[in-house]
């Protein structure tokens, strides 16, 4: 595991959500190391395709992120817009996302609303928010393969 240097402050939850950001798709040890052990996401809209709302502990965390990641190709996130709080612990970004999806090469747009929150430098809520109907449109007949790696 990754851990910050001696002299280096842990991040907070702005500099946790950009690195969130810059390592998904890239670096799946990098990237979970930004969590903590207790860690949840959390996906509100999720449970209209059949999926669970919530991941709990780094576990299920890759698990789902390593199944679901395997049909996202040329992943890009951009547009991202940052809304400052009140609390470091706290980061809030809207972000445009693009890719390719599995075999049927199928177009995937999506525009997410993420919400971080850190503690001692780690990720220990991630809730994102996304719009269903390009996810069935993109995945179509694949999502039931996902669903059954992401219980």
């Amino acid at each position: 595991m990754t851990h910050p240097l001696p002299h280096s402050r842990p991040l907070d939850a702005a500099q946790a959500l950009d690195a969130l950001l810059d390592l998904i798709g890239r670096d799946m040890n990098r990237w979970l190391d930004l969590f903590a052990d207790d860690a949840t996401v959390e996906f509100p809209y999720a449970p209209a395709l059949g999926a669970p709302a919530r991941l709990e502990g780094k576990a299920a965390i890759r698990r789902h992120f390593e199944g679901i990641l395997q049909s996202f190709h040329g992943l890009e996130l951009r547009d991202v817009r940052r809304y400052p709080t009140t609390d470091p612990d706290v980061a809030l970004a809207e972000v445009h996302g693009s890719a390719t999806i599995g075999p049927a090469r199928k177009r995937y747009e999506q525009d997410y609303v993420m919400i971080v929150a850190t503690r001692n430098g780690r990720v220990v809520r991630y809730r994102e928010y996304w719009n269903p109907a390009p996810v069935l449109e993109a995945f179509g007949g694949e999502l039931d393969k996902h669903r059954e790696g992401a219980s």
